[in-house]
């Protein structure tokens, strides 16, 4: 049976998100008068030895990531939330922030003390533009109570957060192209080297994680009773907030110890798909996501399990597709989402998008031929190579593992 449980979200509706006062009541800020006990390394290894994998997407180690950005020798450092959470059927970061803002703000902060930054950023996606009054409200309420700002707890630690909103610019989830956003320059990814550790927002040293990312800390550092490596096994330990979506009777973010199958996340805790509809399709991570079908249902959610199926965890999103809509269907509808989103910086993502949404549209109208789908599957390879950023890396996962799991569709005269 799948289980949601209660960690990062254990305060959700235990305190007013307007007050401080309330926060503090059930224990808030603790964390944080924890880490400015401790050395900072010491904090990131607490991190590390948790298995905390960034839940942006990349699931880059975020203790080794924190370690890294203190090793960064620099007069002044800073460090950015992004909240610019544009992937497609992905909402549990909204509920964080709506849920526990202070808690946000608490976690950006040890991340602050942490690296040796004085300046936070929190880039929020423009749709999120109703939450702004909330963050900026704990921003704040932090700072008249001395948790926030010059002289924190009078230890001589300085740190502030600003609020930066998006544009709606999808690629702006980019950690370049975010902090060129906030620059007040297009929103267009940069190469890389410099890496952003080094040289990042205004050519400072920059450490950027989502804000489940951030969720996580303030809790880890209060739990004496090690009950978030409880959760979980190997590689993946602990918990996970996933965004369950499209075809399911109870859609919603659950938080769930990692080694929850998919099969119970979809008819366990979604209740399963309504309407006596069949599974057609599952994409994991958002509109970047791979798809599977219903062979992976009793795979456990970890980041080795999902991998060796062919999918990944990505921004932790579910969608459930039933039998009303076809996979060609699903793949047009994908593809108008990236063509509209690429940037068109750079060739790869610019033309392949363009390209390989008139052969699916071909493929719709019934004109395309066998060529037309070899060159689509050319195309969408030297794309997911030779792109410049993860959107043109990644915008053609659902059409490359949909060629797998359904071949058949791909041959002229297949049923879509």
């Amino acid at each position: 049976m799948g289980n949601d449980v209660r960690f990062i979200t254990r305060n959700f509706g235990k305190y007013d998100p307007m007050s401080i006062d309330s926060y503090l009541s059930i224990g808030g800020y603790a964390g944080l008068k924890r880490a400015m006990a401790m050395d900072g390394e010491d904090i990131a290894s607490l991190i590390a030895e948790a298995k905390v994998k960034g839940r942006g997407g990349a699931a880059y180690d975020m203790g080794r990531k924190w370690s890294q950005s203190r090793a960064v020798k620099a007069p002044h450092k800073v460090v950015i939330c992004n909240a610019d959470e544009g992937e497609t059927c992905t909402f549990k970061d909204r509920e964080l922030i709506k849920n526990d803002p202070f808690n946000l703000i608490e976690a950006i902060t040890i991340c602050g003390y942490t690296v040796n930054a004085q300046d936070g950023y929190i880039y929020l996606r423009e749709e999120y533009r109703h939450l702004r009054p909330l963050l900026l409200n704990a921003i704040k309420q932090a700072e008249e109570k001395n948790l926030l700002g010059d002289n924190i707890q009078n230890a001589g630690f300085n740190f502030h957060i600003h609020l930066y909103s998006g544009a709606g610019a999808y690629v702006c989830g980019e950690g370049t192209a975010l902090i060129r956003s906030i620059e007040g320059k297009a929103g267009r990814p940069r190469k890389k080297p410099p890496f952003m550790k080094v040289s990042g927002l205004y050519a400072l040293p920059t450490c950027v994680n989502n804000v489940e990312s951030f969720s996580i800390v303030p809790h880890l550092l209060i739990d004496d009773e090690r009950e978030y490596i409880s959760y979980g096994s190997g590689e993946s330990l602990g918990t996970k907030l996933v965004s369950l979506g499209g075809n399911v009777r109870r859609p919603g973010v659950y938080e769930i110890p990692f080694g929850t199958t998919v099969r119970d996340i979809i008819y366990d805790l979604g209740q399963g798909i309504p309407g006596g509809q069949s599974l057609r399709l599952i994409q994991f991570g958002g509109a970047s996501g791979k798809i599977s079908d219903g062979r992976i249902l009793d795979t456990p959610y970890t980041y080795d399990d999902l991998k060796a199926a062919g999918v990944t965890v990505g921004s932790g999103s579910i969608l459930v597709v039933d039998s009303r809509t076809s996979v060609l269907d699903f793949l047009r509808m994908t593809q108008d989402f990236f063509s509209e989103e690429s940037c068109g910086q750079c060739t790869p993502c610019r033309e392949g998008n363009l390209h390989i949404k008139i052969i699916l549209d071909k493929m719709a109208r019934g004109e395309a031929t066998q060529a037309d789908i070899r060159d689509m599957k050319k195309i969408a390879t030297i794309m997911s190579i030779s792109s410049l950023c993860g959107l043109g890396e990644s915008a053609q996962n659902a059409l490359l593992s949909a060629m797998k799991i359904f071949p058949k569709i791909f041959e002229i005269g297949g049923v879509a």
